[in-house]
């Protein structure tokens, strides 16, 4: 299932004239009753929510306020997620003779035209607000405050991605979270820019346009709307000037050559490609072919073995990505570990609809010719798999039934595509065998019922480490620096960069080390100053061991760093006061 929760606003869309008719809410429990879920993203205060609309437990989460308060119905429970209103900027507005005006938690809101005087008011309070509309109500909330922040917030706490929710709504103030939302919909009654961006626009209005919408969703979870989705779709090659372009969510891939032949620089554009687009992902690198991937956190290695538990934990983080490393594992235990991380991983699939992809690089060493899958184990619908090998007859039969396109690479694609028809037992359209170049690949979809295609592939962006660089040894501002100070404040040693960091890191005495480590300085700074997730979710991991010494811990942070950036290879200058 791809989509697994419905987000949708309230007035004008479930609601007419404030209520919510009796078929609507029917459409809602059958919604509920195909295994998805419900989130409400409205820009009204709760307690008059509360009051219009008594059946709000049918919703998992509320985003109230536009987008400032979180409240969960099964729990009564309350999340403010932004600032409440300043205080002087009400009393501004009750002097200026605002009238209707209502204070939240977070929003201040009112009518047209009085527009003009809160904007005069902020202006002249100098106050950072934003004014956002709705059909004539005048929202005022914080700057970057809206239905996606708040929706955003919600799927966090369920444990879903925005690549798996889709959103209906009808107003200016709609178009954030229906941007956000994997699927858009308008409704019939919506503003005529709602349903120009929206991928789909119901021939019903209000509650009928959602019920139509939900009719879909059961039916056959908006597949034939697919093609209107390819903002969304992996960048992989060129043809006669022309994209081409792999669904994010469709049967599967295998990629097949000889070794040297480039396979690995498809598979990781195809990953880089998921990076850039945010879809979750976990690689399983039998033989260590990515442990220097920048973007994933790399689990196992030469070192150890991957540990099951630690990956599933990590890919409950829609935003980060698992690289599973089995070169320290002995190669008869490799087949059964995967077995069995992979019907974990399928389980998580059902339950929330990641990871998106599942990578297997060497898959012939995990799945060969000779395997029988145990039974109930492969979906009958292989989605979103994407197998790397050299000779596709390796491959157990049951896979090479399930995939759909393939990307044959190196001076031998046809007759590698010619092999895999024979070991799939697939129909391959005749076609001259095409002279190839490095970079090209032969792109055969079988669904498509054409000879294969010959493209030029998208070079790999490794090199956008590079950019990465300002990171490593770069000069970050004062602001998003690090600062080793202790618990008492008594030193200020300031990295500017993650080379920097390290150092110092070494030289600092241990408990000032500890002091930042209990406190989750490291991870926060990882998170919010040099912008990388996986990073700060790995230093996470690292700040929670109990009992680790600082020189342990010292050294795992270390490593995690050297994982994601690749550092200079000549450390530099000493640091003044560094110890």
């Amino acid at each position: 299932m791809r989509y697994h929760v419905l987000a949708a606003d309230y007035d004008g869309t479930l609601a007419h004239h404030g209520r919510v008719d009796d078929a609507t809410l029917e459409a809602l429990k059958k919604l509920l009753a195909s295994g998805r879920r419900l989130v409400l993203v409205t820009g009204r205060e709760l307690p008059e929510l509360m009051q219009i609309f008594p059946q709000i437990d049918m919703f998992e989460w509320i985003v109230a306020e536009n987008g400032g308060l979180l409240y969960r119905p099964a729990t009564k429970e309350e999340k403010v997620l932004a600032d409440p209103p300043p205080e002087k900027f009400i009393q501004t507005l009750r002097c200026k003779h605002v009238e209707p005006i209502s204070v939240g938690r977070v929003i201040v809101a009112t009518r047209e035209p009085n527009e003009k005087l809160v904007l005069e008011a902020i202006r002249d309070l100098g106050v950072e607000l934003q004014v956002i509309f709705n059909k004539g109500a005048v929202m005022v909330l914080p700057t970057g405050v809206n239905k996606a922040t708040g929706l955003v917030a919600a799927l966090k706490r369920m444990g879903l991605s925005h690549h798996n929710a889709v959103g209906i709504g009808d107003a200016e103030n709609d178009h954030a979270f229906l941007r956000l939302c994997e699927f858009s919909a308008a409704v019939s009654n919506a503003l005529p820019a709602v349903k120009e961006t929206a991928d789909m626009a119901t021939r019903s209005d209000h509650g009928r346009g959602v019920a139509e919408l939900i009719e879909n969703l059961i039916a056959d979870d908006l597949a034939g709307f697919d093609d209107r989705l390819h903002r969304h779709h992996l960048a992989l090659g060129a043809r006669d000037g022309q994209e081409v372009l792999l669904s994010p969510y469709g049967p599967g891939v295998l990629i097949c050559g000889p070794s040297a032949s480039g396979k690995s620089t498809v598979a990781t554009r195809i990953v880089e490609s998921l990076l850039e687009r945010d879809y979750q992902f976990c690689l399983i690198d039998p033989e260590g072919d990515y442990e220097a991937f920048a973007g994933a956190v790399v689990f196992g290695g030469p070192k150890g073995p991957p540990v099951a538990e630690e990956v599933l934990h990590l890919l409950q983080n829609a935003q980060a990505n698992a690289i599973v490393g089995m070169t320290g594992m002995p190669i008869a235990d490799r087949p059964p570990f995967f077995l069995s991380l992979l019907a974990q991983l399928l389980q998580m699939r059902t339950r929330t609809g990641r990871p998106h992809w599942l990578i297997l690089d060497e898959a012939h060493h995990l799945m060969p010719a000779e395997w029988q899958p145990p039974s109930g184990l492969m979906p009958e619908h292989l989605r979103n798999f994407l197998l790397i090998t050299v000779h596709p007859e390796l491959l157990a039969g049951k896979l090479l039934e399930r995939i759909n396109t393939v990307l044959a690479v190196g001076t031998d694609a046809g007759t590698t595509l010619q092999a895999f028809a024979r070991a799939a037992k697939a129909k391959l359209p005749p076609f001259d065998i095409p002279v190839m170049e490095k970079g090209e690949l032969l792109m055969w979809q079988r669904d498509e019922d054409v000879p294969p295609v010959k493209i030029r592939a998208h070079p790999s962006k490794m090199e956008r480490r590079r950019h990465r660089r300002k990171y490593s040894e770069g000069e970050l501002p004062p602001d998003r620096s690090f600062y080793f100070q202790g618990k008492e404040g008594k030193l200020n040693l300031r990295a500017q960069n993650l080379m920097l960091f390290l150092q110092l890191a070494d030289g600092v005495d241990d408990a000032t080390w500890q002091h930042h480590l209990e406190r989750g300085d490291y991870s926060r700074w990882f998170r919010e100053c040099i912008k990388d997730e996986n990073l700060a979710v790995e230093a996470e991991r690292i700040e929670k061991q109990p009992d680790a010494s600082p020189p342990a811990s010292r050294a795992a942070m270390r490593a995690a760093v050297e994982r994601e950036y690749t550092l200079p290879a000549s450390p530099p200058l000493p640091v003044p006061g560094a110890s």
